[in-house]
């Protein structure tokens, strides 16, 4: 199809406007309010509230099945290094992920088929909040998005560098790796650090067992299995001449099997607990939050390729492609109902920046092959008899 030029520029905009007023997870008050009140205005019935600022957008249009599609809104605590004209106005906080240009896409859909409605059945744009980190999926699923909104199939769309500008990839099965995130505490002995021999230092076992974790992928598990095991903070100590108490590490473990998943939790368990005592150290661990595999369901997987492959050469429509270690809790939606994920390509004539660098920018050039997808598939998945 061919995106009226009118309708990339507003996209454009309401892009822009968003990237300049990024809001972390749960705080999403403006932007919610920009989606909800562009919907209202394209005539479609607008409900508030799920996850607290979650927005789903319903465009009814004769019989026919009932699909959802789903954007992400929320930012990230990054403080933005690169100064396009549309740079970060609220200190720390910005889009580095493109959640603003998926939403920007996704209004833009709905505000197309509402004009031109050619399918046939039920579409419910579901605007998601909080996806980094903090579960929004799961939310609104608790909330009742899928009894509120009874849905035959769900889909979802992310921008991907490294994947060339307008290109389509998609998994029937496994596309992002599940998150469990945790905090370790390791509890010692202080005492001054001239006579360690008095205390038990927790952060030598920090250190110890930081290495250690790193052989539970390297060494305990296959190499045909997947898993990441990464500690990103470590918090202790208050003086240069003390030993402290205690030592607090945080990390993210990544897995593509569910199988590999429970085997890992368990060793990093046992690891804390009994590699550290020898040293005099107690260790205790506490996961908070989980997001399970994005696994796509086969035949949903297939209409997307399928769909892609309507408007692009194959060459551009990759298949079975190897999955992120990265996680999304999209995931959490395709749990409770059939559907797919996939990403598009962002690279355009330079790479584009990685996801969730401090200047990274999402590629408008997207904006239109992202409509003309989304469009695609609505009237392939819901034809006009």
């Amino acid at each position: 199809m061919t995106v009226p030029v009118s309708l990339i520029e507003e996209a454009t905009g309401w892009r822009r406007a968003l990237h300049a007023r990024p809001e972390l997870g749960y705080q999403e008050h403006h932007t919610s309010q920009l989606i909800a009140e562009q919907l209202e205005a394209f005539g479609l019935q607008v409900h508030r509230g799920l996850a607290g600022t979650g927005v789903v957008g319903t465009l009814e249009n004769g019989p026919g099945p009932v699909i959802g599609l789903r954007a992400d809104m929320d930012a990230l605590p990054i403080t933005e290094l690169s100064n396009p004209p549309h740079r970060s106005t609220n200190p720390g906080v910005m889009h580095a992920c493109g959640h603003d240009g998926h939403t920007a896409i996704l209004l833009a859909v709905a505000k197309h088929l509402s004009t031109t409605r050619r399918f046939s059945g039920t579409l419910h744009f579901v605007f998601q909040p909080a996806e980094e980190n903090l579960g929004g999926a799961r939310r609104m699923v608790e909330d009742g998005l899928f009894t509120l909104f009874p849905m035959d199939a769900i889909y979802g769309m992310h921008n991907w560098p490294g994947l060339p500008a307008g290109e389509v990839a998609v998994n029937a099965g496994a596309m992002m790796a599940s998150l469990d995130s945790f905090e370790i505490t390791l509890r010692g002995r202080s005492c001054h650090a001239a006579m360690p021999e008095n205390g038990a230092d927790p952060i030598v076992a920090a250190a110890q067992l930081i290495m250690a974790l790193q052989t539970i992928p390297a060494r305990r598990l296959s190499p045909l299995a997947s898993a990441v095991v990464s500690i990103t903070q470590i918090n202790g100590g208050e003086a240069i001449n003390v030993i402290p108490e205690n030592v607090v590490l945080r990390g993210t473990l990544r897995c593509l099997q569910a199988d590999v998943r429970s085997r890992v939790k368990q060793m990093i368990d046992e690891f804390v607990t009994s590699f550290t005592a020898p040293l005099g150290i107690e260790g205790s661990i506490e996961y908070q939050g989980d997001y399970p595999v994005t696994m796509n369901h086969a035949a949903e997987a297939a209409l997307v390729r399928d769909c892609a492959l309507t408007l692009m050469s194959a060459e551009k429509v990759h298949w079975n492609v190897s999955p992120s270690m990265a996680s999304e809790d999209f995931a959490c939606m395709l749990e409770h109902c059939p559907g797919a994920y996939f990403w598009i390509g962002a690279d355009g004539d330079t790479p584009s920046r990685p996801l969730h660098n401090a200047n990274y920018d999402f590629n408008d050039g997207l904006i239109a092959p992202g409509i003309a997808l989304w469009t695609a598939l609505v009237e392939q998945l819901l034809p006009r008899s």
